[in-house]
C-alpha cells in the first residue's frame, strides 16, 4: 500500500497523511480523520521508510517466514475511544512505524471478554503486546500465557515482572491536591475510583500531610468517566457538605463535574475550584479551560514501544522501569477560596 492509496481510502490529501504520521502534534486533520487514517495504516500493515523519513512503501522488519513483524496492545481496563489511552497507543505506533513495525492487533478489556476473540488471540502470532491500564489477575493471566513479551504503561505500578513505563500518579495527586492548598483551600473533595487506586492514596496522603480537615463524606467513589463525575458531584452537592474544591482523578471526571456544579449554580472558580488529571485535549477547551496534571501520554507510548522493541531485537528480558514526568497547567478553573460567593 502507498502514501496515496491510504489518503485515498481516508477521503484526504497525502500531504496530510504524511502531517498525521509524521508530526501527530500539527492537528493537520480532525480527530475523526486522524483515528481513519491509522486505521488503515493498521489494517494494511502500511511501514514508511524510517531512515528518508519519506512515506514511500519500504519493507518492514520481517520474521524468519517473511512477515511483517507485528505488536499487540490490550487497553486492559477501557476501551478504544478512552482520550487517555488513545493517546498512549496512538504515541506506541507511532514508534512502532518509525522502527518498521506494525500495531495490528487493538483489543479493548470487553473484547477479550469474548471467547472468540481470545481464540484469537491466541492464534494470531505478534511479535509482543503492550497493555496499557492496569490489568487484572485474570487478564494479566491471560496475557502471559499468550504473548512472549509483554510491557506495560499507565498511571499505577503493578506487582508483575513486566517492564513498566509509567507516569508517578501518586505524586501528580498530593501536588493537585497541594495547589488547592496553596490556594487557600482547606476542604477539598475527591471523585474517583478507589480501591487499588494510587490517586486517591496521593490525595488521601496529601490531605493528611498538609494537616488538612479529612471529611470522609467528601470522598466519593465513582467511575472515571464524564458521567462518573457528573454523578458524583450532583450527589455531593446536593448533600450540603462544605466543600471549596474538587481534586478529580482524572480530566473527563473533572469535565463532568464542572458541568453538574454550573447547574446547580456553583460557577467554576467562582464557588468550586476544580482540578484534574492527564490533560487530554478536551480539557484546553472546556469553560472555563480546566487546571489539570499534565501526563506526557505520548511519550508513554513512544517508550513503550522502543523498550517492547528492544526486547525484541536483543532478546533482553530483565524487567525495567521507566518513570517519565509531569507538570502541573495552572488554567482558569481553579481560583483562592476567598472568591467563593456561597
Amino acid at each position: 500500500m502507498t502514501l496515496k492509496e491510504i489518503a485515498a481510502l481516508a477521503g484526504v490529501s497525502a500531504s496530510t497523511v504524511s502531517r498525521v504520521i509524521n508530526h501527530p502534534g500539527s492537528k493537520a486533520a480532525g480527530r475523526e480523520v486522524e483515528n481513519k487514517i491509522w486505521q488503515i495504516i493498521r489494517e494494511n500493515g502500511y511501514i514508511p521508510n524510517p531512515h528518508a523519513r519519506s512515506l514511500k512503501q519500504t519493507t518492514a522488519h520481517t520474521d524468519g517466514n517473511g512477515l511483517a513483524k507485528t505488536i499487540g496492545c490490550i487497553l486492559a481496563r477501557t476501551h478504544t475511544a478512552d482520550p487517555f489511552f488513545s493517546k498512549i497507543s496512538r504515541g506506541i505506533e507511532k514508534e512502532a512505524l518509525r522502527c518498521g513495525y506494525t500495531v495490528k492487533y487493538i483489543y479493548s478489556y470487553q473484547d477479550i471478554q469474548n471467547p472468540d476473540i481470545r481464540e484469537a488471540i491466541r492464534q494470531t502470532k505478534v511479535e509482543g503486546a503492550a497493555i496499557l491500564g492496569r490489568p487484572d489477575s485474570r487478564t494479566r493471566s491471560f496475557l502471559k500465557e499468550n504473548y512472549s513479551r509483554v510491557i506495560y504503561t499507565g498511571l499505577n505500578n503493578i506487582d508483575a515482572e513486566f517492564d513498566q513505563i509509567t507516569c508517578n500518579a501518586y505524586l501528580a495527586s498530593k501536588t493537585a491536591v497541594s495547589y488547592l492548598a496553596e490556594l487557600g483551600h482547606m476542604h477539598i473533595a475527591y471523585l474517583g475510583e478507589r480501591k487499588n487506586e494510587i490517586r486517591y492514596r496521593g490525595y488521601w496522603d496529601a490531605i493528611s500531610q498538609l494537616a488538612l480537615p479529612l471529611n470522609r463524606e467528601l470522598i466519593i467513589d465513582t467511575p472515571l468517566s464524564t458521567q462518573g463525575g457528573y454523578l458524583a458531584t450532583k450527589k455531593l452537592l446536593a448533600s450540603q457538605k462544605r466543600v471549596t474544591a474538587l481534586f478529580c482523578a482524572n480530566d473527563l471526571t473533572a469535565i463532568g463535574a464542572m458541568q453538574a456544579a454550573m447547574e446547580v449554580g456553583r460557577t467554576v472558580p467562582g464557588s468550586l475550584s476544580v482540578i484534574g488529571i492527564d490533560d487530554i485535549e478536551t480539557s484546553q477547551y472546556t469553560t472555563p479551560m480546566l487546571t489539570t496534571i499534565h501526563i506526557p501520554m505520548e511519550d508513554l507510548g513512544i517508550m513503550t514501544a522502543k523498550v517492547l522493541i528492544d526486547r525484541i531485537e536483543t532478546g533482553k528480558r530483565i524487567p525495567m522501569k521507566v518513570e517519565l514526568p509531569f507538570r502541573l497547567m495552572k488554567r482558569e478553573s481553579c481560583a483562592p477560596p476567598a472568591r467563593i460567593q456561597s
